[in-house]
């Protein structure tokens, strides 16, 4: 038996996470759920979107699954997210972008993989702004070094690359293109610009890349990138990233083949993994039984993987393949038009994959 945590999340979190539990376990793995709660709907009892709780039982599992969870744009809380990548130090986020044959896409046979690094650069939350303080100390550093006076109104976000950062985030891209017969790595970057940050970011991608001489390297100024993506897509295979970029490049190749709703991910670390889709929590569809599973199945699928259930993770994707390309019972939004009367609920789509299982 393998214990692993479950966090529902909120909006269609619980939704999303009760199909892909169903699924998970059709593929015949014994597996225990812990289920802890974290998100907006504990706030009240918690005082916070993440109890200790949380962490702690994801510490003793080693592994976790979690529906999406919400983050409030401007004001509130800190992303549950963030903070929990951050705590357990899953310093690798991996989105697989792939087509399923039925999904509707501009491109057939594209297969990308984002391998995003996931507690430096701007998301690392070193942030100021004139009510937060340092206002002095960072006035100071700008007038001295750049000539640069803060206007009355201002705010600071740190873009924080370090060596060991960009080293282990590039060697893990490598290890997983040398363990998964992929044939390119493509380090992602703004260098010309950004030449103290994303200039050492690139340095240490060339020297990582050296060590792997059986995988091609190559290296792409981050919106050249984005117009390669939606021209050439399929001359792409692994591309590694800094967090802003791999956040943003990794949403651009959900949409080459299908949106948010077929695109999973997975948070790695040295000891703990976190599994969830790539879409957020859409509050306003909670409990309607409406929402596509897939993406957060699909991540059920790499959570197999991860533990070494390489047969049932095939049986489980295969079996969501299936239903994708016969394209009876599917969601709304994976139907010819959106409001397609044939279109089934979320429990139901979960319904046809088991019993393709």
């Amino acid at each position: 038996m393998v214990k692993i945590t479950l966090i529902p999340g909120d909006g269609i979190g619980p939704s999303v996470s009760e199909a892909m539990r169903r699924c998970v376990e059709a593929t015949g793995v014994d597996i225990e759920w812990d289920v802890v709660d974290a998100g907006t709907d504990v706030m009240d009892k918690y005082g916070t979107p993440l109890p200790k709780h949380v962490l702690d039982s994801i510490r003793e599992n080693k592994v976790a699954i979690k529906g999406p969870i919400v983050t409030p744009i401007g004001t509130g809380f800190r992303s549950v997210n963030v903070q929990i990548r951050k705590s357990l130090d899953l310093y690798a986020c991996v989105r697989p972008c792939k087509s399923y044959p039925g999904v509707k896409s501009h491109f057939d046979n594209v297969d990308i993989v984002i391998i995003r690094e996931n507690t430096e650069d701007l998301y690392s939350g070193l942030e100021f702004n004139p009510e937060f303080g340092g206002e002095e100390e960072i006035s100071k550093i700008l007038k001295e070094y750049y000539k640069y006076d803060l206007p009355k109104k201002w705010g600071v976000s740190f873009k924080l690359i370090t060596e060991e950062g960009a080293r282990r985030i590039v060697d893990y891209a490598f290890r997983y293109a040398r363990e998964n017969s992929r044939k390119r790595v493509t380090a992602v970057h703004k260098a010309n610009i950004l030449k103290f940050s994303d200039g050492l970011f690139l340095e240490i991608s060339r020297e990582v890349a050296k060590n792997y001489p059986d995988i091609e390297f190559w290296e792409l100024i981050v919106d050249n990138t984005c117009m390669q993506l939606v021209m050439r897509p399929h001359e792409h295979d692994v591309l590694v990233l800094p967090n802003l970029y791999g956040d943003i490049i990794s949403d651009l190749c959900a949409g080459l083949v299908g949106g948010l709703g077929v695109a999973p991910g997975a948070n790695i670390g040295e000891n703990y993994a976190v599994f969830e889709p790539t879409h957020g929590s859409a509050p306003k569809y909670k409990g309607k039984n409406r929402v596509n599973p897939t993406a957060t199945i699909l991540s059920g699928m790499l959570m197999l993987k991860y533990l070494g259930f390489k047969d049932e993770a095939s049986k489980l994707e295969n079996a969501v393949a299936e239903v994708l390309k016969e394209g009876t019972a599917v969601t709304y939004d994976l139907k010819p038009t959106r409001e397609d009367p044939t279109a089934v609920g979320t429990e139901e789509m979960a319904e046809a994959i088991i019993s393709k299982i």
